[in-house]
Order: C-alpha cells, then sequence, then structure tokens
C-alpha cells in the first residue's frame, strides 16, 4: 500500500502538482509508514516558525522589493548606469547587467527583474545595434545575476536552512557576484567592438543629472551595508528601515507609486512571500522524516563510496545543483535540496558559507540553463519570442558563468576572504 501510494505521489509530481503538495505528501507518508503522529510533524513545524528570529524579515525585504520594481526606480538606475558607463564599448550591456543585478537583489525573483526591466532595455539594445540573439542572451542570464548581493532572499533562506551566518554569507558573495558581472562585462566589450554601437561621450552634466535624479535609490546599498557591516543594527531592523525608506522615497518623494496602490502591491508580495512559508513548512516536515529514517547517512556513506576527493565530490555537485536549478524553482530547491547537502559537504571539510555561494551560483546559471531554465520561459512570454531563440541566445553566457562557478567552487578564498580579513561574525 505505501508503495502505491508513493507511486501514485510521484505520478501527481509529473502531472503538475504543486511542489508544496509532493513535499507534504511524502512527509505524511513517511510518518505513517514510520507510526510517528502526525501532531508531532505539526509541533515541529510551529517551533522552528517560532523559535527562528530572520524569518519574519522575508516579508519586509520583498515588500521593499515589489515597491522598487512598480515604482520607476529602474529607469533612474539605468539611467544612472549609463551616465557612469555609457562610455565603454559595450557601455550599455554593462549597464543592463548592472541594473539586473540591483533589481534581482531586492526583489529575489529573476523572472520580476526579466519583465521589469526587460521592456526598457530590450529596445535600447536593439537600438543600439546589438544583435537580437545577443540583447535576448544578455537579458534572460542576467535576470538572476544579484542573487549574491544583499539582500537576497535566497541568501537569507539558505543561512536559515543551514544554520549559517547570514552576515557571513551577505559577505561571502560580495566578490563572487562582482565576478560573475565582471566576466560578462568583458563579454560584453567584446561584442560592443566588433558591432557598431553608439558609445556616448562622458558629460559631467549628465552624470550630475543622474547621480541627482537616483540618489535616493543610491542610497539603499549603503544605508544596508553601514547598518549590517558596520554592526548598528540587526538583520529585522535592517529590513524594517530598509521597506521604511523605500515607501518614504518612491510614495512621497518621487510619487511613482500612489497610496491607493500600496494595498496592490502588498498583495502581490505576500503571494510570494506566502508560497516561500508553504514550501518552508513542507521542507521542514520532510526534512525531519528523513533525518529520523537516517536518509542523510546513507547518501553520505554511498557518496565515500564512490567518490574519494574533495575535487570530485565539488564536481559532482555542481552537475547535480545544475539539474536542480533547472527543475526547481531556488526556494523549493533551497528548503529541499541544502537540508541533504550540508551534512554531506561538511564530511568533505566544505565551509558551509562557501558551500551556500556555490549553492546559490549553480541555481542562478540553472535558471537559464537549457531545457526548462525559468527564464528561459519568462523571457520567451517577455519578449515573444520561440524558446528555441532564447536556448541559443543563452548559450554563451552560460559558458561564462560557468567559467565563473568554476572560479568560485575551487578557490574558496573568494568567498571566505572577506570574512577572514575583517572577522565578520
Amino acid at each position: 500500500m505505501i508503495l502505491l501510494i508513493a507511486l501514485f505521489i510521484i505520478i501527481m509530481a509529473l502531472l503538475g502538482a504543486p511542489v508544496f503538495v509532493v513535499i507534504s505528501a511524502f512527509a505524511i507518508l513517511g510518518f505513517y509508514a514510520a507510526d510517528i503522529q502526525i501532531a508531532a510533524l505539526i509541533v515541529d513545524i510551529y517551533s522552528k516558525f517560532a523559535s527562528n528570529p530572520v524569518l519574519y524579515t522575508i516579508p519586509i525585504f520583498t515588500f521593499a522589493g515589489y515597491i522598487l520594481a512598480e515604482s520607476r526606480a529602474s529607469i533612474r538606475i539605468v539611467n544612472f548606469s549609463k551616465a557612469i558607463l555609457g562610455w565603454l564599448p559595450g557601455g550599455l550591456a554593462i549597464v543592463s547587467l548592472v541594473a539586473c543585478a540591483f533589481f534581482t537583489a531586492f526583489t529575489g525573483a529573476s523572472g520580476v527583474t526579466i519583465i521589469a526591466l526587460g521592456g526598457l532595455l530590450y529596445p535600447a539594445l536593439m537600438k543600439d545595434n546589438y544583435t537580437e540573439r545577443f540583447s535576448l542572451g544578455l537579458l534572460t542570464s542576467s535576470g538572476s545575476l544579484g542573487l549574491l548581493f544583499f539582500p537576497s532572499l535566497p541568501i537569507i533562506i539558505y543561512g536559515v536552512v543551514s544554520e549559517t551566518s547570514i552576515t557571513q554569507l551577505f559577505a561571502a558573495g560580495l566578490l563572487p557576484g562582482i565576478l560573475l558581472i565582471v566576466l560578462l562585462s568583458i563579454f560584453s566589450v567584446f561584442i560592443g567592438r566588433k558591432t557598431v554601437t553608439s558609445k556616448a561621450s562622458v558629460s559631467m552634466g549628465e552624470i550630475t543629472q543622474s547621480v541627482n535624479e537616483a540618489k535616493w535609490e543610491l542610497l539603499i546599498p549603503v544605508i544596508l551595508i553601514l547598518g549590517i557591516f558596520g554592526g548598528f543594527v540587526t538583520l529585522g531592523e535592517i529590513a524594517s528601515i530598509t521597506a521604511a525608506y523605500v515607501l518614504i522615497v518612491e510614495v512621497f518623494i518621487h510619487r511613482d507609486i500612489k497610496i491607493k496602490s500600496i494595498p496592490n502591491i502588498m498583495t502581490s508580495s505576500m503571494i510570494l512571500v506566502g508560497g516561500i512559508f508553504i514550501i518552508f513548512g513542507s521542507a521542514i516536515a520532510l526534512t525531519n522524516y528523513l533525518i529520523d529514517a537516517e536518509i542523510p547517512m546513507v547518501i553520505l556513506d554511498f557518496i565515500q563510496a564512490h567518490i574519494g576527493s574533495k575535487i570530485l565530490f565539488l564536481i559532482t555537485l555542481n552537475i547535480f545543483l545544475l539539474i536542480v536549478g533547472c527543475v526547481m524553482d531556488i526556494f523549493s530547491a533551497l528548503l529541499v535540496v541544502v537540508p541533504l547537502i550540508v551534512p554531506i559537504a561538511a564530511s568533505y571539510e566544505i565551509n558551509p558559507v562557501h558551500l551556500g555561494i556555490i549553492f546559490l551560483t549553480n541555481l542562478e546559471i540553472g535558471y537559464a540553463t537549457p531545457p526548462v531554465g525559468m527564464n528561459l520561459f519568462i523571457s520567451c512570454f517577455r519578449f515573444n519570442k520561440p524558446v528555441i531563440t532564447l536556448y541559443r541566445a543563452a548559450i554563451p553566457f552560460l559558458i561564462i558563468m560557468l567559467i565563473g562557478l568554476a572560479i568560485i567552487t575551487y578557490m574558496p578564498a573568494l568567498s571566505l576572504g572577506l570574512i577572514d580579513h575583517f572577522g565578520i561574525r
């Protein structure tokens, strides 16, 4: 009977059942098979939510990100970036990378970035004589580029699930995130030299004007970095400060958002948060069963029996996570896979902070990896192009990001250097 039910759940998953339904079903089936009261499961889920001091920051940061996405902040950030970087060969492409990274860091969802910025950047790139393939590939791959930057929701969730310092994770993601932008920027400069694109001259008047227009948004990263790494506020306090600041700036200073629109923005942002928390509760239930059944130990014994070196394990891990990033959304992947991976990686003496950056970089790349990367289908919808066209467009950018992934994976000092140098805890 248990095998039949398990088979039925698998069929449900293949037919498109929601992730939280599948996870919950397997958790309940596991507890039933182990003859453990389901009430124990509910109590444990409640205790995990009630005792965690970080989870309440997720809806606050999400709300702040949605406020930015609904305002004209994207236009101001793009104009500022263009004034600073537009003189470079491939300058507009680099502007697109920076702007997408900024917005993904705050929204935590690359789909929002592609939809919010795609209509602005895609016509601009085409007008600047970039090819359609390059423009589509750039926006599709850079839609998830900011996941390593503060205050990215995936980093917070990884820290909660793996019980790792979130402050250390934010510090660790800074240099790897910049590395990916630099590598893609070098490629953009190369394309810019080959393509007849317009180069804006350096204009102090234009720079001054763009800085003046975007100054309130440009202060956000400064407030975040000084607040957290300066030790002045906690993560919860900086989340509240950020949300209040963004709300005041976009509603009362720029007046991009009307007060009557705020309830709708709250609703949209909390739908995402609600989905994350439902999956989180389901994942806690499944993780508890797997631990009770000693499944991680079985997996660990199998891996150690067949993979002897740390390097080979990291290669296997990267391949596995790229596949996971293709077939699962990032929040489900974090909540389901992290509890299984962390103890196995610890046996190979991989720092959990470094593991988190490897994990998130893989999922970031997986978003745009054929055949089923989520960004490919979002771009397909946003730009009204066949998905095959998006496959071809994304490949050069994926190759470059995989090079970055290799550097991040096999040079742990890139992730851990700032933590060790400044003694961040």
